[in-house]
């Protein structure tokens, strides 16, 4: 199959052409990541913790061991996910339920609905001579790529920031690789529009 992605200074956009047998595979990994992230909603909000590095000491052995499946790789990108969208709810300078808003009232609890993205790294995806490879829950799904000579390049020689599988509103899937501008460095994560909230993330306030 040949795969046009769309290419840009700092993202590479892969879209996903599936079988129906693939399209079950990343179903059923998306609805399992959503599982893993609300999961460890409701500590997120009891400790008022999204660093990623605490978080992960507090939660990761109790998770490994309620979903074996998701591999031990892809249970901290749920955590680095559900950190990164903490931190757009809860510190957001232009979110309704920042902290320093809401004070010691208790914070809303963030739910992900089963269309989330799903974050992978280097670790559970590859792309080497045409072949893109990436973590399933029943094993690694494999794609013949056709790339544009300058997005192959990028992706091989500039950091990576995300590797993100979303679903379109059509119900394909699409990988979206967020790189690292040639002109800067850092850990930043891909952007985010305003601090508006994603459709598939809701914040449940409690009641009065």
């Amino acid at each position: 199959m040949l795969y046009h992605p769309s290419y840009m200074k700092s993202v590479l956009r892969i879209p996903l052409q599936t079988s129906a047998e693939q399209l079950q595979r990343l179903l059923a990994l998306q609805q399992v990541f959503a599982r893993v992230c609300n999961t460890l909603a409701p500590t997120v909000r009891e400790h008022r913790c999204w660093n990623r590095v605490a978080l992960h000491h507090m939660t990761y052995k109790s998770l490994r061991e309620q979903f074996p499946a998701l591999g031990s790789q892809m249970v901290c990108n749920a955590i680095y996910s559900i950190c990164r969208a903490s931190r757009l709810v809860y510190q957001h300078p232009d979110s309704p339920f920042n902290i320093a808003r809401l004070g010691d009232k208790p914070l809303p609890l963030l739910r992900f609905a089963d269309n989330c993205p799903v974050y992978f790294d280097r670790h559970t995806l590859s792309l080497k001579g045409g072949v893109l490879s990436l973590f399933t829950l029943d094993g690694r799904m494999r794609f013949q790529l056709t790339l544009q000579p300058e997005a192959e390049t990028a992706f091989q020689t500039r950091k990576l920031r995300e590797i993100v599988l979303s679903r379109r509103a059509s119900g394909e899937f699409e990988l979206s690789f967020w790189l690292e501008p040639a002109d800067q460095q850092g850990d930043a994560a891909a952007p985010v529009p305003d601090g508006e909230l994603p459709e598939y993330l809701i914040v449940e306030e409690q009641a009065a």
